[in-house]
Parts: structure tokens; C-alpha cells; sequence
């Protein structure tokens, strides 16, 4: 049984992959990620530095979100199956939100899936949409 199969996941046209709820984003996680990605843009760390943009906390990188999508597509298939994965930032994720990533299968054609991604907080905001093409045949490389 490969893990695709062991995932229980129905493969059909609009099949979800169990969401992937990450916990809240705290400033130490902004903090850490920042290091980690090598984006210090002082607008995700530093108050003052929001505030003088009109904001009123600091937010979270695009990149973060979307790294939690990555994490969302591996929980499900090996890294190596995944042939594309592309998204677009559409809102701020504010400090201490609580994204939850889901994916849905659009289609599957020829062994190859792709499946819409979006990052939605607890109000029904939409931070990110993207999506993924996965292969699906055995003994993808």
C-alpha cells in the first residue's frame, strides 16, 4: 500500500486533504522565521516600525504562510512528488492568528493532481490561494 493509498484520501474532484492547523503565530515565531528565511524586514519584527507604517501590529512574511502550505503538501505525499506549487499573498496574517491551510483536489488527470491551497484565519479571512501539481504514479522520482 503506498502512502497515497494509506492517506484514505479520495483522489475525485473536490476531495480535501485533512487541513493542517499550525497554532498561533507568535512574535518569537516571526522572530525565528526571520532568521531562518533571511527576511529581516523590520516591518515583521519591529512595532515601532509598523506603527510608522500606518499598522497596528506587525504581521507575519507571505513566506511563512506559505512555507505552511509546504508542510500541508508533504504531510500528504513525499516532497519528490510534487511538480509545481506556486501561491499568491491576498491579506496580512496579523501576530497571534491562527492560520489553517487546506487543499482541494481540482483534478486529476493522467496520474497528476492538482490540488488548490488557501490559508484561512478563524474569521474566515483568506490570506494566501495557490495550488500544486502532485504526482500520483507509482514509483514517482
Amino acid at each position: 500500500m503506498s502512502a497515497l493509498q494509506a492517506s484514505g484520501l479520495d483522489l475525485a474532484p473536490g476531495a480535501e486533504l485533512p487541513p493542517l492547523e499550525v497554532g498561533s503565530i507568535s512574535r518569537t515565531t516571526l522572530a525565528l522565521f526571520a532568521g531562518a528565511s533571511g527576511d529581516h524586514n523590520p516591518i515583521h519584527v519591529d512595532l515601532d516600525v509598523a506603527r510608522s507604517a500606518g499598522l497596528d501590529d506587525v504581521f507575519a512574511h507571505g513566506m511563512l504562510s506559505m512555507a505552511y502550505l509546504g508542510r500541508l503538501l508533504t504531510g500528504w505525499v513525499p516532497q519528490h512528488r510534487i511538480r509545481t506549487f506556486g501561491v499568491r499573498f491576498v491579506a496580512i496574517t496579523p501576530v497571534l492568528a491562527r492560520p489553517v491551510c487546506h487543499g482541494t483536489v481540482r483534478d486529476v488527470t493522467d496520474g497528476l493532481a492538482t490540488i488548490d491551497l488557501a490559508v484561512r484565519l478563524a474569521d474566515g479571512t483568506t490570506t494566501l490561494t495557490g495550488s500544486a501539481v502532485v504526482d500520483l504514479t507509482e514509483g514517482a522520482a
